[in-house]
């Protein structure tokens, strides 16, 4: 009945979120307002390179300083130095590289004007552990979260408190310097406090804040460690502190904005869009139960059957209880797969984008109504890889996984459903 090829589409659609969030699409509008002589560039994520070029390309002025990317995210720049490091678990490139950027901010009076460019990632990147942890044991802590099933809020809450250099402590290093802040946000609500763990934007959350995510989660905490944060010795620079009065934060891109590029593109092929929005939150399993259930409502509500797109952003969280290896778009695709069970004309994809999944080498996976029986058919247990959070092997084995490579941007997990009655694999 229509000529539109699911998975083509599908890939056309992620390929539209990504391209809609990348620097040199979402920064230039801004950097054409800097009017000034000479910018100290700084930044961290996963597109603080590619920002940082863009910055290059962009700005009428002299332009000098340091941003860090993950290692493989590298760009070339001219005066501005790439710097890379170890995401999500970081390392001790990213200890020397954030104390590298706290060094050339330092000394900056209020002539001075800084360029701070943010993405997902910087929380791991940006590493200058608090004096009563050290960066072993804050990696171990790190893992501890990553695998615990806390949101980003609460994982970069605790990661504020044990460091010197996020939460508002980079911007307390640039004054008197006037700072202007562009994000890529990565995160639901794209709060500029959670961005990076907002080095250079003031900390609304609190010593027991942070104490609360580590007694929900049973996160460990060296004792030492653990006395400073009850003390209060660890807070954060709040909203009222006199650093942040020549500061401006921005964010540039976003979810929504992904979004609504790709309903347009859906709109335009003459599907019809159906937008959960860009705030998903909860265990992966369980969202992907809901959308699964949406969709087949949407359908049996269809007087006469026509296609349309159930677009959603955010992030979900996995708890890991098995020894499989996977991300949180692969763990959703597969779960997708088995509660719909090969309901017919049904395909979805759902991807990072920022071209990783989890720690895999891959964006996510795609699924189609015959994803099951193709298992199946290779004596793949679908549910027995779920609940082994190997969600990544079970898509590697079907050939269904998305691998783009690190796309230098970051607004989050994109998923697509769409259904296309009358189609077949």
């Amino acid at each position: 009945m229509y000529k539109l090829q699911p998975q083509k589409f599908l890939a056309e659609l992620f390929d539209t979120a990504v391209r809609s969030a990348s620097p040199e699409i979402c920064l230039p509008e801004h950097l054409a307002k800097i009017s000034e002589k000479e910018v100290c560039v700084i930044g961290a994520g996963k597109s603080a390179a590619a920002m940082a070029k863009v910055a290059e390309n962009n700005l009428k002025c002299n332009t000098y300083g340091v941003v860090l990317t993950p290692y493989g995210h590298n760009v070339d720049c001219g005066s501005i130095e790439v710097l890379e490091a170890a995401h999500p678990v970081p390392d001790d490139a990213g200890v020397k590289a954030a104390q590298k950027i706290l060094n050339v901010v330092a000394g900056l009076d209020a002539s001075s004007f800084v360029l701070c460019l943010m993405s997902g990632g910087a929380s791991a990147l940006l590493t200058l552990p608090a004096s009563c942890i050290t960066l072993a044991q804050k990696q171990a802590m790190t893992r501890e979260l990553l695998h615990s099933g806390a949101d980003i809020e609460e994982i970069n809450c605790v990661r504020k408190h044990f460091s010197l250099i996020k939460g508002g402590r980079l911007m307390k290093a640039i004054y008197p310097a006037k700072a202007l802040t562009l994000c890529i946000s990565d995160v639901v609500g794209d709060h500029p406090a959670t961005i990076g763990s907002g080095p250079t934007v003031p900390d609304p959350s609190t010593c027991a804040d942070a104490l609360q995510v580590i007694r929900k989660y049973r996160i460990s905490i060296p004792v030492n460690a653990l006395n400073e944060l009850n003390s209060g010795k660890l807070e954060t620079p709040k909203p009222q502190d006199i650093e942040f009065e020549n500061t401006e934060v921005v964010v540039v891109a976003s979810a929504d904005i992904a979004l609504a590029s790709c309903g347009e593109v859906a709109e335009q092929n003459g599907i019809a869009v159906h937008k959960v929005g860009t705030s998903v939150e909860g265990e992966t399993n369980q969202v992907a139960r809901e959308h699964a259930s949406q969709v087949r409502q949407m359908i049996a509500n269809q007087s006469h059957k026509t296609p349309f797109v159930v677009l959603s952003g955010g992030e979900t969280t996995v708890p890991v209880s098995g020894k499989g290896k996977g991300g949180p778009n692969t763990q959703f695709a597969l779960a997708l797969a088995i509660e719909l069970n090969g309901n017919e004309g049904i395909y979805a994809v759902a991807c990072d984008t920022d071209g990783i999944d989890g720690s895999g080498d891959n964006a996510g996976a795609m699924i189609t109504p015959f994803t099951l029986e193709r298992a199946r058919r290779k004596n793949l247990e679908p549910q027995v890889y779920l609940d082994n959070n190997d969600s990544y092997n079970f898509f590697k084995e079907l050939g269904d996984l998305v691998k783009t490579g690190p796309t230098l941007t970051n607004i989050n997990d994109f998923r697509a459903i769409l259904y296309m009655p009358g189609e077949s694999d």
